[in-house]
């Protein structure tokens, strides 16, 4: 995870480094994502999401797209 102040350093530096430009996100959903992905990693019944269950959480906080895609 790189942070960045705009989309327009995000595109430099993809340039830079010639590097396809990933998904952007706002710090909002990325704490969402962190929170919802990580809340439960403590629980002794934790276990890995399957992808079905991965997809569900992208898609209730608007993160769609192939960058989203896990299989």
């Amino acid at each position: 995870m790189l942070l960045f102040r705009s989309e327009e350093m995000v595109d430099r530096w993809c340039r830079n480094w010639g590097l396809p430009r990933g998904a952007i996100l706002s710090p909002a959903t990325c704490w969402a994502l962190a929170r919802e992905w990580y809340h439960d990693r403590r629980d002794r019944q934790w276990r890995r999401r399957t992808v079905d269950e991965a997809h569900a959480l992208f898609n209730r906080l608007g993160l769609t797209g192939d960058f989203w895609k896990l299989n």
